[in-house]
């Protein structure tokens, strides 16, 4: 399967089972587009005629350009096919049982009260709560001893809102950290806030002991506030901005995310994206509201073009920006053109429910932070460990090719079939897709290929 595509004056062409990336002329993209459906001396005879008149295409040039398709085919580097179906469900078993990462709900309550809140304002459709130090120690000994040979452990201190429970969230560190040597582990920790309650103290502990820290932010003054207020129906972005600049300082500018929403409201969100910038942050990532189609905070279907120009206009702003000197990360924007993931992690996806799960203030397992609160998927708790084992073979199974939606995306093995939870929400299956979700990933993907190759074709670079 080949996807290809023009964008950022480039003829793209992507091989999707090898990952390999082609940027070509004219007429070798139009001879591609021919080239598993017609005759060689058709397409030649075709594309005469459409080039009449261009002196650098000739019978002779198009003869060796498909010559040359005709090697990179047998080369493994174009119409590549795909073997990998085979291995969905043997590589996922290899790891069955293993569990490397938990998103601690260390606080199921929070000091805002944003109406696009997922999580329902942190309380997850549930009562308000925070997690004992027993509970948590409780967690991370779970962990541990569902871990197997793994060493590298992660670890998200997660809400609502977690620094409203930060003497916990101190307390569960200094004890992963006792425990490590002992038992051949290294924790990796991520903290998630809103920045209310950031002071001196979270700053130097998190800058200490979290390999990484997502503060949420949506941008302009006026678009954040609009959402991110308090329960006095005040702002959060004056109070919050100056503590993330003094947090990220101390970081040494590295090693965190600011993490936008985007809505209905705000679809221009390249502006935000730039006032982030204009705030010193570099670090960003800018994610589409997840909410009920009849919020009014959701992504409609005439939405949907106004974004998808949005997602290439920040191509292009990241491309100037780095020929600049000033480049920035986008975090949906991250691609490798000469590795990326493992084909493991291409068609298994995140995890969820397996490898990933979530952990509630009461130490209730979930497959992950968005299904908290749905009491059917809950899959356990962390003394007794996964008791519905018929939910964990639910997203066991769940893999790229377990999603007939899936079978002809030219995106599959990039997105891995998408976030069950999304899926779930909008079909009722955690094995559906999310179509609009599907549109924006795809947009991104091509974005994100153009700005690498754009980067790898500069001279400057």
């Amino acid at each position: 399967m080949i996807h290809q595509y023009k964008l950022g004056g480039y003829n793209i062409v992507l091989d999707v089972c090898s990952g390999a990336v082609h940027v070509v002329d004219d007429a070798a993209y139009d001879m591609i587009a021919l080239f598993e459906s017609t005759p060689r001396d058709e397409i030649i005879r075709t594309l005469m005629e459409k080039y009449a008149g261009d002196p650098d295409v000739t019978a002779d040039e198009l003869a060796e350009c498909n010559s040359q398709i005709e090697q990179l085919r047998d080369g493994g580097a174009l119409f590549t096919p795909d073997t990998f179906e085979p291995m969905a469900g043997t590589l996922k078993a290899k790891t069955s049982g293993v569990v490397k990462a938990l998103c601690l709900h260390v606080a199921h309550t929070c000091n805002l009260n944003c109406s696009y809140c997922f999580a329902s304002q942190g309380k997850y459709h549930g009562d308000r709560a925070v997690m004992s130090f027993e509970v948590g120690k409780r967690a991370l000994d779970f962990l541990v001893e569902n871990s197997g040979t793994r060493r590298n452990l992660e670890v998200d201190f997660f809400g609502g809102e977690p620094l409203m429970n930060w003497g916990v969230v101190k307390q569960l560190v200094a004890y992963a950290r006792s425990i490590e040597k002992e038992k051949g582990k290294n924790f990796r920790f991520t903290l998630t806030t809103n920045g209310l309650l950031i002071d001196d103290d979270v700053i130097d502990f998190a800058n200490r002991e979290m390999s990484n820290v997502v503060l949420s932010l949506d941008g302009r003054r006026e678009v954040h506030d609009r959402f991110r207020v308090d329960y006095a129906g005040n702002g959060s972005w004056e109070r919050i901005v100056p503590k993330f600049q003094k947090l990220v300082a101390a970081r040494g500018g590295k090693d965190y995310y600011m993490r936008g929403t985007f809505t209905h409201a705000n679809l221009d969100f390249l502006k935000d994206i730039e006032t982030m910038l204009d705030l010193g942050f570099t670090e960003l990532s800018m994610e589409p509201v997840v909410c009920a189609a009849d919020d009014p905070s959701a992504l409609t279907a005439d939405d949907l073009p106004v974004v998808l120009r949005q997602y290439e206009a920040l191509a292009d702003l990241m491309i100037r920006r780095r020929k600049a000197g000033q480049p920035f990360t986008f975090y949906h924007y991250m691609i490798d053109l000469t590795a990326g993931p493992c084909i493991y992690k291409r068609i298994s996806g995140c995890g969820s429910g397996t490898e990933y799960m979530a952990v509630t203030p009461w130490g209730d397992l979930y497959p992950c932070h968005q299904f908290v609160g749905e009491e059917k998927f809950r899959l356990g708790d962390v003394w007794q460990g996964v008791t519905n084992p018929s939910v964990q073979d639910e997203f066991a199974a769940c893999n790229v090719y377990a999603r007939p939606d899936c079978r002809d995306c030219w995106a599959k093995l990039y997105c891995s079939g998408g976030c069950a939870a999304n899926a779930y929400h909008a079909t009722g299956s955690v094995r559906g897709v999310y179509k609009y979700g599907c549109e924006l990933f795809r947009k991104r993907m091509e974005c994100a290929i153009m700005a690498a190759v754009d980067a790898q074709t500069d001279p400057q670079s």
